[in-house]
This record gives C-alpha cells, structure tokens and sequence, in this order.
C-alpha cells in the first residue's frame, strides 16, 4: 500500500515496485496528486484520516503487509504560514492511518521522511545520527512523526524504517510520471521558471559556509529514490528486526551541489547562459547538507546511480512533456 501514491514521488515508487513484480495499491486525496498517475493501478481516492476509505481498502486487501507513507504537505513557506494545517496533515492524520494499521496487524511501515530534520549548518555532510533541528513546521512534522514511529514500533504496534529524503529532482526517466506542479518552488524548479521567462535567476544567501558562499543541497533523482523504497520493502526483515524495530537511514548521493554548481549543471544540459542575481539569506534558509550513505549501501545494498545533470534533463524533459499537454 502507497499513500500518496498519485503524487510525484509516490506514484514513481509504485512503477518501480511494479517493474520489481511488487503488488501495489495506492490511497491519494488527490489534493495534489494526479488521478492520470493511477491509471491502470488500483486507486482509492481518500484522504489517509478517512476511516470509511482505509478500512474499505484494507478489507479489500488482506493480503497488505508493507506500507509505504509518502502522503504529506510538503512546502515549507506554507507550513510557515500554515503551521495548524500542517501539523493536522502529517502529524494528526498519519496518527490516525497508523492507529488502522496496526489494528489491521499490518507489519511493516516505510515512511518518507526529510533531510530537513538535521541541523544542516555547514553544508557538511551527516549521517543518521546528525543533531536534529528542525527549522519549519514542515521539517518538525517529519521529526514528529518519526519519534510516533520509534515509540510505537518500540511498543510492538509494528515495525518501521524512516527514509529521510535529501533533494529529489528530475522524473520518471521514461515520463510516464513527474513533478504534477509546473512551477515547483525548489531550486532546480526557479532555475527552470527563470529560463522560460527570460528573467534572471536569484540565488539568496551567498555568504554561507560552502565552498562557494551559496546554498548546498544532495540532489537525488527521483528515480533513483524510488528503487530506494523497493530495497526497503525487498530487505524490510533485514533491517528492522523485532529486536530494532525501528531504523532510520539516508537517501542521497553523497555528495553536495551547490546552488551555483545547480546552475551550472542546468547551463550543461541547455547549452545555454542562464543569468542570475544574488540577494540576502531568506528567514529560515540553512547552509545545508548532503548525504552520508554509508548505512543504506550496507543494509539495502543502495546506492544512487543517476547525476545532477540527468536528473536536469529528466526534469526540463518532464516540463516539456507538460506544456504539450496542457
């Protein structure tokens, strides 16, 4: 069972437990997901705190014994603005998901956690036992849910594996899924608006503690994240056992690009100059982090595969696709 499995990263997750001969069922509000992107798949339409829906869905598939959590609201100046409504979505709902779950004896819990959680100061790189601290209503969601995690597993309510995502970009590489918002507000997604538009990019804070004065982020290909979530489904037992039912781990590439590097990488894949400005540190910006993945190559036997530029291309390829649809 996916939630959110209409959505951008969800709905790449189910294709890649397809093509791994995973059976999948998906559960989405379509607030923000696609209902194109369950075409073909078994899709209910419901939101994760809708009892009548989860239960229906799990009286119809007995058989479910893995649940992967990606259902959220994932932008961080709306939580900021909205931190009620976010705290209701990621933390109260998925509450009540779980309380279904574990009474549905369902075992195994994978859920879609954040690099946002780390402290992400120097653009360092952390593992996953980096100092946390959260810096949006968004990231401290995610830390809250993974603590629920951690007691409940511990209580014996089941077993779960928090993934903390870095910073997915591109799509699926055959596009049959992607990003569903045309103007995404990550980095990569204002690159991508300034082009088209012609206006100049803005790169805020170049005085942070990076080898350039800018940001840093791990930018990991969607794709790539989602085989990710098939080695954790495939490995579950192995890593959260009865004696450690509850583990943490990295997805990331284990390597930082900054956001110059970011524009760089999009100036490789065009061909073309793309120009920029640069502004003061926005409230709530961080330096950043990548990834150490050290613990994901040992117990999923992972490793990202895909580079910035073809998650650029994937991404540009993604848009282009869209326009002609629209």
């Amino acid at each position: 069972m996916i939630t959110g499995g209409a959505g951008y990263i969800g709905s790449t997750i189910a294709t890649a437990c397809i093509e791994a001969g995973l059976d999948v069922v998906l559960l989405d509000d379509l607030s923000r997901g696609l209902r194109s992107f369950g075409e073909g798949r078994d899709l209910y339409v419901g939101d994760i705190a809708d009892v009548a829906v989860v239960d229906r869905l799990l009286a119809d598939h007995p058989d479910i014994d893995a649940v992967i959590h990606c259902a959220a609201r994932i932008v961080v100046p709306e939580s900021v603005a909205d931190p009620l409504g976010y705290y209701e979505a990621n933390v109260g709902k998925t509450i009540v998901l779980l309380q279904r779950l574990r009474d549905a004896g369902i075992p195994r819990i994978v859920f879609s956690s954040s690099a946002a959680v780390y402290a992400g100061e120097g653009g360092d790189g952390v593992d996953e036992a980096g100092r946390l601290a959260p810096a949006s209503p968004y990231a401290t969601s995610k830390a809250m849910v993974e603590q629920i995690l951690d007691d409940a597993a511990n209580a014996g309510d089941f077993r779960a594996i928090a993934l903390r995502y870095f910073n997915p970009i591109g799509a699926d590489p055959q596009l049959r899924t992607g990003l569903q918002n045309p103007t995404p507000s990550h980095a990569l997604g204002k690159i991508m608006q300034a082009s088209a538009s012609g206006e100049p990019f803005t790169i805020t804070g170049t005085d942070w503690a990076t080898r350039d004065g800018s940001g840093l982020r791990d930018y990991i290909h969607v794709w790539d994240l989602a085989l990710a979530h098939v080695a954790a489904v495939q490995k579950f037992d192995d890593v959260a056992t009865h004696d450690e039912p509850y583990q943490v781990i990295n997805l990331g590439t284990g390597d930082g690009v900054t956001v110059r590097e970011l524009v760089a990488a999009f100036e490789r894949v065009t061909g073309e100059p793309l120009a920029v400005i640069e502004t003061d540190r926005r409230p709530g910006d961080q330096a950043g982090a990548f990834a150490i993945v050290d613990r994901a190559a040992e117990v999923l036997d992972w490793r990202a595969e895909r580079s910035v530029d073809d998650g650029v291309r994937d991404a540009i390829a993604w848009a282009e696709k869209l326009r002609s649809l629209s």
